[in-house]
């Protein structure tokens, strides 16, 4: 049971993560790309897309006659959509997001809440509307939602796994699933089928250390998950590596399949990798231009 005491060391644990959490998010976001982007699609908007040789039925108010007064072909000038896009982020909070395998590299969840974060802040300078799954943070637009998110992925969640919440999907909007999915997958399928229901299409994007690629241990050694609930000890772990990495070789494929049957992309990164390569990539697989995530 909390008492006053430990929820006050805990809320100030977090308020401390906080400013840190901000501003490496903001950085990372500033050295990967500046600005906004846009739909490239024809629609209502303020910036110039393209011109294009008018054709029977524009009106003749869209004519530009600058243009067109440059050769003997009337042009049209379009602009470019800009209707804000909801993206609905989940970043696997789950205990076993806290493991490190070495003091150099970031925990799980460190990497995934910069990576979340970061993400966040280039979609909302490019004027679309980001919030959480489910009903806790919805989709919102400008600056201050950056907090509320920073605030919410500086929380611990003590249950070993947590599975992606799949409540509030909005209709025909992105996201983006960032764990090490080492967890249940049924609430993944859940998730994901819910959402494919709904037109909503996104990203899988699967976070490990890269001792969880490697399996790096021999002889006697114990295992136990950072939550406590789980323990294994074993004389000869070099034994359980073969079967522990077809398991992995397996899950990986499953999350591919899932993906697959419900219009996702799925990604793959390791702590010892750069984040802002990371970054790229899930911003390149959310960019409308490639249609979704592709």
């Amino acid at each position: 049971m909390n008492t006053p005491v430990t929820l006050r060391a805990t809320a100030e644990d977090q308020a401390a993560r906080l400013p840190a959490l901000l501003a490496r998010a903001e950085h990372l976001a500033g050295a990967v790309l500046l600005g906004a982007h846009g739909r490239r699609r024809s629609g209502v908007g303020d910036d110039f897309w393209q011109y294009r040789p008018a054709q029977h039925g524009d009106s003749r108010r869209m004519i530009d006659h600058r243009r067109s007064a440059m050769g003997d072909q009337e042009f049209v000038r379009e602009r470019e959509w800009q209707i804000a896009q909801s993206v609905m982020l989940w970043v696997d909070q789950g205990a076993s997001m806290r493991y490190t395998s070495d003091k150099g590299l970031p925990e799980k969840a460190d990497r995934a809440r910069v990576l979340g974060l970061a993400l966040a802040i280039l979609l909302l300078r490019g004027g679309e509307r980001v919030g959480l799954t489910g009903t806790r943070l919805p989709p919102r637009s400008g600056n201050p939602q950056v907090l509320r998110l920073a605030e919410i992925f500086c929380q611990d969640d003590d249950t070993d796994y947590s599975p992606p919440e799949h409540r509030a999907m909005i209709p025909h909007a992105r996201a983006v699933f960032i764990s090490d999915f080492m967890g249940d997958l049924d609430g993944v399928q859940t998730a994901l089928t819910k959402a494919a229901d709904r037109g909503v299409r996104g990203v899988i994007y699967h976070l490990l250390d890269p001792s969880e690629e490697l399996f790096p241990f021999t002889g006697r050694t114990i295992f136990e998950s950072v939550g406590g609930t789980l323990r294994h000890e074993t004389l000869k772990a070099n034994d359980l590596k073969a079967r522990y990495l077809e398991r992995l070789a397996t899950r990986k494929a499953e999350l591919q399949r899932l993906c697959t049957l419900t219009g996702w992309q799925y990604g793959l990164h390791h702590t010892n990798n750069s984040a802002q390569s990371a970054l790229l990539w899930l911003y390149g697989a959310l960019d409308a231009r490639a249609g979704v995530a592709a």
